[in-house]
């Protein structure tokens, strides 16, 4: 098989601290985790062939950006408000295929960067949410 359909992929926040997970309501889009790495250039006047040489520097665990179709009576919407508000981390889930053998799930520890509603006259009110992960994020096989 040559890939698989994303639909049925869930977001969710831990809602006490302890690892109670719950779904937020009418994700339309998940993107992310976006990892990177920095490049820490090490070129010097003796690099073979005048290339410039690098090393591996610092990860960063990147972020994750979600659309929804917004419901401001949702309280799972409304956590979201909340969670920007906060000053500590909180701990989040992306599931990947639930329910399905082949299940993963992306855990990571974020706060919320950037919340967005927006309200046009001829289409759905939506909202993004981006996620600026601190630490690693795990991908684990959960099926």
């Amino acid at each position: 098989m040559a890939g698989k359909d994303a639909f049925g992929t869930q977001f969710l926040r831990d809602t006490n601290g302890a690892g109670s997970f719950t779904a937020i309501a009418n994700v339309s889009d998940i993107s992310g985790p976006s990892r990177s790495r920095e490049a820490i250039e090490v070129t010097a006047h003796d690099s073979p062939n005048k290339y410039r040489e690098f090393i591996k520097g610092l990860k960063d665990g990147g972020e994750v950006e979600i659309t929804l179709n917004y419901d401001p009576g949702s309280s799972t919407h409304a956590a979201l408000d909340a969670d920007f508000e906060e000053d500590d981390l909180r701990d989040y889930q992306v599931i990947l295929l639930p329910g399905e053998p082949d299940e993963h799930t992306w855990e990571f520890s974020a706060l919320i960067t950037d919340l967005g509603d927006e309200f046009p006259t001829d289409d759905k009110a939506e909202r993004t949410a981006t996620f600026k992960i601190s630490g690693k994020p795990t991908l684990t096989p959960t099926g």
